[in-house]
């Protein structure tokens, strides 16, 4: 049976195209996903990601357990609000999930996980717990809104109370605080977001999801759908679970080495084999590709290299770079120009660090 966050009435009500997206019934734009898309890059575009999964983690032994779960180390959570990006792996360093853990207490943490792999990762989450005496909850209570873009951040601003403002305005990268809305609602605001621009993810009680949404949406935020986050986070190097890692991909094949904490004495699940990938060295790595001629790169097209072939994970048209450009698993060490086979023709194409668009502009070597 498909799912629906309480604001899929109002996304109808706004004439918004829907999907199936992971059981969910969700938006995939409101007219032109194109204007969306440069809504967010130019301005500020919101997001219903309610479909997202939260889980609350209670007990003494909670950080220790977190320490045993993720990849990345959770002893970089010093002060309460900070929020860590990390995979969860399997024995065989293979992705799980990736996910965003706040630091809200001594013994309470706050995951956010994909809405697609909810089942699988609250069972792994719960049958390790155990171990630990750590008490999960899942919170399909709140809501979540993302509102990004570079003036994201002062729109929002605009709304909550007055005295909340200035705390708000100075939270850091990574960093959530509580927050009075319109109406004294109830918010729990984060500087992150999956788009490469700066803004604001809420997470609020769902009875208060359409009053804030109509309130952002009289302050100038442009609605958005799924296709416009999708090629935002493309454009911003972000990786999609399903399509760019899965439980078969390490984090160093997925271009997510930086969030791996190899620090002494932490044995985390998966650990073990990803020492013994790098030491036998990894054989797969994620590249960026942009194609300057004419048409789109899509996942599952084939690549050819010199050293072999590869397939492209999540390709698209970039709207703010007017090209074409995916992510690319490849045999290690390729460089320079390499071939995409579209339909049968090979089309060149070249290699690059991603991302492709930082601060709204591209990035050098774009």
């Amino acid at each position: 049976m498909t799912q629906k966050t309480v604001l899929n009435a109002l996304h109808r009500e706004l004439g918004a195209r829907m999907v199936d997206f992971g059981g969910w019934d969700m938006p995939i734009s409101y007219g032109s996903q194109i204007e969306e898309h440069h809504a967010v890059r130019r301005d500020a575009g919101m997001f219903d990601v309610s479909h997202m999964t939260v889980v609350d983690l209670h007990g003494a032994r909670t950080r220790e357990f977190l320490r045993h779960l993720l990849a990345n180390s959770v002893d970089k959570l010093k002060v309460q609000g900070k929020a860590l990006y990390s995979c969860m792996l399997n024995e065989q360093g293979g992705v799980i999930d990736d996910l965003i853990v706040y630091l809200l207490g001594d013994e309470h943490f706050r995951l956010v996980v994909n809405a697609a792999t909810r089942d699988k990762d609250l069972a792994w989450i719960e049958r390790q717990a155990k171990e630990f005496d750590v008490a999960v909850k899942e919170r399909p209570d709140f809501a979540m809104i993302a509102v990004q873009g570079p003036n994201a951040r002062a729109k929002v601003l605009g709304l909550l109370h007055e005295v909340d403002r200035p705390r708000i305005e100075k939270l850091g990268r990574f960093a959530a605080a509580a927050a009075q809305g319109p109406h004294g609602m109830p918010l729990f605001i984060a500087r992150t977001g999956y788009t490469g621009e700066d803004g604001f993810e809420i997470l609020l009680p769902e009875e208060h999801a359409v009053v804030l949404w109509k309130a952002l949406a009289e302050v100038g935020v442009a609605a958005c759908g799924l296709g416009a986050r999708d090629t935002l986070r493309l454009e911003a190097g972000m990786n999609l679970y399903g399509q760019d890692m899965d439980e078969n991909v390490t984090p160093w094949e997925a271009g997510l080495a930086w969030t791996l904490s190899l620090d002494e004495g932490r044995d985390f699940i998966g650990r073990k084999a990803l020492e013994a990938q790098k030491g036998a060295g990894v054989p797969r790595a994620m590249v960026g590709l942009v194609m300057d001629e004419k048409g789109v790169l899509r996942h599952g097209q084939k690549v050819l290299t010199p050293q072999g072939e590869g397939e492209i994970l999540s390709g698209s048209f970039a709207p703010t770079l007017n090209k074409s450009v995916a992510f690319a698993r490849i045999p290690a060490g390729v460089t320079g120009n390499v071939r995409v086979d579209i339909r049968g023709r090979e089309v060149p194409v070249r290699v690059v660090k991603f991302p492709f668009v930082r601060d709204g502009k591209a990035c050098e070597g774009i």
